[in-house]
């Protein structure tokens, strides 16, 4: 599965840097020179980073054999795409990246079936959207006291929702 972990903004001076929308929560190492990253558009990729650092607020990135502005605005807008495959496993056994998460089969502590974790939304806290055997969409808070247990190994995500929780989806 690819991940997008930056997004090409505009140039960024006359050498080739653009702008980066950083989206991962590790910019350093997804950003490491010499890291290969698929884009989308497919055909402006693979890109390959000459250089990383932060400026005034701002990431901004070079790609190996795009020179000067022009080169660099071409690139405006392709979306910058890792491997799940390619992420080493975070060392907390509390913290899961996203794709993870997603397509897990979601269960009450009493095992009814609520649904399928259809995606994972970062908001003020971080919240699972869960599609219900018919379709409809509900919205689990990711905290401890909501989901006592995730097994990723077993393909599932035991919830204890509070009561009208999932009545709300109704």
């Amino acid at each position: 599965m690819l991940l997008v972990v930056g997004r090409i903004g505009r140039a960024h001076g006359v050498r080739g840097d653009v702008v980066v929308d950083v989206r991962t929560d590790d910019p350093q190492e997804r950003f490491a020179v010499g890291s290969v990253l698929a884009t989308d558009p497919a055909d402006r990729g693979p890109l390959t980073v000459a250089a990383f650092r932060r400026h005034s607020g701002k990431s901004l990135a070079r790609f190996e054999g795009h020179v000067g502005r022009d080169s660099a605005e071409a690139l405006r807008g392709t979306t910058l795409l890792v491997d799940s495959a390619d992420l080493a496993p975070t060392d907390d056994p509390d913290e899961f990246h996203d794709h993870e998460l997603i397509g897990l089969d979601v269960v009450t502590t009493a095992d009814e079936p609520v649904g399928r974790v259809s995606d994972v939304l970062h908001l003020a806290q971080d919240v699972l959207s869960v599609t219900t055997g018919d379709g409809r969409e509900t919205l689990v808070p990711f905290v401890a006291a909501l989901v006592p247990e995730v097994d990723v190994a077993r393909g599932r995500i035991v919830i204890d929702p509070p009561p009208g929780l999932l009545d709300l989806a109704e």
